[in-house]
């Protein structure tokens, strides 16, 4: 027994190991040592856009501290345990349960280092639309919807309607909601695309089989207010003497104002004032507002990326299937992680997806299957 506890702790005491050494807890100290130094100083919190960022991202290193803490804490635990069990103390129920127990969050764990996009720690709007088949779709459609707020819920995440239409006879013809909580789009960021189901039907009298397409897109949540900040080393103010009309002091000083944004190349000038002061100010009012609508292009140039990113929703696009008749599977195209109890998989199971595809991200596209199979049942 107390070797078989012992071959099953290895793969975990490694994983913990390999946790420790991302999450470099001597460094992170060093960082948080140095915001909290910059988070000291008065002048920061009269300016938002340079204390929120700071502020959050205190908060992400001193989640990270806690959680290499509680790695130490769990495997100090284990070993006790182990000390124990080898002087002969009936321990090994409670050392099973503690190996199975830190398994279980350091996995949790490892999939919080793999989300570190921009945008995986923002909410997620998911919207569900059923492929060409009319009730049978649209069915499926709903039975999508439900798990995903099943999923949400299980994870204590919030979830709110923001669209939903009843479909003709059954299921629905779009549904659009969002799930609120940490992490939410990073752990769904995987799931757009098209998922088809095969099953037989309960609308076909004939009890045939039947294949059933529907559509998933998740978005991050992304609030419109865009913050434009102008530093001062970004930009290069030039003075010349005005042209045209304007009055022999202006035409005879050097009052107009040319800024140029350096990083984007945008130039912005003004010369109609007879103050070179109140040049300056018009110009950078006027470079606020091209740099507003500079920074509106670039969120709808990724909206569109996001958008191209769906799929027709037909045959040979699908990433997932969902078999119900002749046997019954839950398989991912992608990732090639597959669940049998596929009716655990529509109350809302999705970890194994999930963590198959955020792997798979991690290795640059090459599929995992085989890192994923600990979640499978």
């Amino acid at each position: 027994m107390l070797n078989d506890l012992e071959f099953a702790y290895a793969p975990v005491r490694d994983k913990v190991r390999d946790l420790r050494e991302y999450l470099d807890p001597n460094g992170l100290r060093k960082q948080l040592a140095q915001i909290e130094s910059k988070l000291s100083d008065p002048g920061i919190w009269a300016n938002a856009a340079a204390s929120q960022p700071l502020m959050r991202e205190r908060k992400r290193m001193e989640e990270q501290l806690a959680a290499d803490e509680e790695l130490v804490r769990r495997t100090s635990d284990i070993e006790a345990y182990f000390d124990l069990a080898r002087e002969g103390e009936p321990v090994e129920e409670d050392l099973a349960r503690e190996i199975k127990a830190l398994d279980e969050y350091a996995t949790k764990l490892e999939e919080r280092t793999m989300l570190s996009g921009e945008t995986d720690p923002l909410n997620a709007i998911v919207t569900v639309h059923p492929g060409a088949g009319g009730t049978e779709s649209q069915d499926w459609a709903e039975m999508l919807m439900r798990m995903y707020l099943r999923w949400a819920e299980q994870q204590g995440f919030r979830t709110e309607m923001n669209d939903y239409q009843d479909g003709e006879e059954a299921g629905i013809k779009s549904a659009t909601f969002t799930i609120s909580g940490e992490y939410a789009f990073g752990l769904l960021s995987g799931e757009s695309g098209v998922h088809r189901l095969v099953r037989i039907s309960p609308y076909d009298a004939a009890k045939r089989r039947h294949t059933s397409f529907a559509s998933v897109f998740v978005s991050p949540e992304i609030d419109d207010s865009i913050e434009v900040e102008i530093k001062a080393e970004d930009i290069r103010v030039d003075t010349y003497r005005s042209g045209g009309k304007g009055g022999q002091h202006v035409n005879t000083t050097d009052s107009a104002v040319r800024i140029t944004h350096i990083p984007t190349g945008i130039v912005v000038s003004c010369q109609n004032e007879r103050s070179q002061h109140k040049n300056r100010d018009k110009a950078m009012k006027m470079l606020r507002s091209r740099l507003y609508e500079y920074e509106l292009e670039k969120k709808k140039a990724e909206t569109k990326k996001l958008e191209d990113a769906k799929l027709d929703i037909n045959f040979g696009s699908q990433i997932r299937s969902y078999v119900l008749q002749p046997y019954r599977m839950a398989k991912d195209h992608r990732t090639k992680v597959e669940v049998g109890d596929v009716d655990r998989v529509l109350d809302g199971y999705l970890e194994p997806f999930i963590r198959g595809y955020l792997l798979m991200r991690r290795n640059g596209g090459i599929p995992a299957a085989a890192d994923a199979e600990d979640d499978l049942e």
